[in-house]
């Protein structure tokens, strides 16, 4: 069991509206007394969740003395799939593929605010790559509240291979890079897709570049050089969305 702790209100909150059956146990501070805290335990009480009275003491260092209003669960967190899993449900799917790739992404709150956009784009799943990326962490399952549990994750050993994969099962690869002129927002993006998002800075590896069918760029007039990159990832998920619907 990949049992971990996730803390604060909104994270349990979600883990009760997403996930509760994933949920072992929860410590509530005795002495916070407030309404966001009193419907909580109404809550596990209704779905007979055990839950302690703890000093703040013991949840600081329960949580390393980060910001958990009060509330720390213990939770099962969701699974990530593997290869053979996504092979298995890109050739069975009925729908338009629609994935997101991301290279080498390693903050989790990146991968955390992509896995919440997803799923209100209706985004297949995302890939991500064994090394050198952010995994499904407590940290993640927060950011994405509730998202981590209906947007599967597959980790790939290989992504160029992965990626020569999927253009054999005819979906398209595009890319995001500010080195193009193409604007995303001209390209179509109707077909079968996949949707390659790198790291700020260092973007796209040249291996998986070379994969791309396409690339694509945001327009800026600013004077920022790049957006963060679950923030350019949601514009361009919604630019999918949009012209699909």
């Amino acid at each position: 069991m990949n049992s971990s702790k996730i803390f604060g209100i909104h994270a349990v909150q979600a883990a009760l509206d997403y996930s509760a059956d994933k949920i072992n146990k929860v410590w509530i501070d005795r002495q916070r007394k407030d309404k966001k805290q009193s419907a909580l335990m109404s809550q596990l009480q209704k779905l007979s969740i055990s839950y302690e009275p703890s000093d703040r003491k013991r949840l600081d260092k329960m949580t390393d003395g980060k910001n958990h209003q009060g509330i720390v669960a213990e939770v099962e967190l969701p699974s990530v799939h593997s290869e053979d899993t996504l092979k298995h449900i890109v050739t069975s799917m009925t729908d338009v593929p629609f994935f997101l790739i991301l290279d080498q992404v390693q903050d989790p709150h990146n991968l955390g605010a992509c896995l919440r956009t997803a799923d209100a784009a209706g985004v297949h799943g995302i890939i991500i790559t064994k090394d050198n990326s952010s995994g499904i962490t407590p940290t993640v399952c927060k950011v994405a509240s509730g998202a981590a549990e209906t947007v599967p994750v597959y980790q790939v050993t290989n992504l160029a291979r992965t990626c020569r994969w999927l253009k054999q099962q005819n979906i398209w690869l595009m890319g995001a890079t500010g080195d193009t002129e193409q604007s995303v927002f001209s390209a179509d993006l109707t077909i079968p897709l996949a949707l390659i998002m790198g790291t700020e800075g260092a973007g796209i590896r040249r291996l998986t570049e070379q994969q791309c069918d396409f690339l694509v760029k945001i327009p800026m007039i600013g004077q920022v050089e790049s957006l963060n990159v679950s923030v350019a990832a949601g514009i361009m998920m919604y630019e999918v969305f949009k012209q699909r619907r």
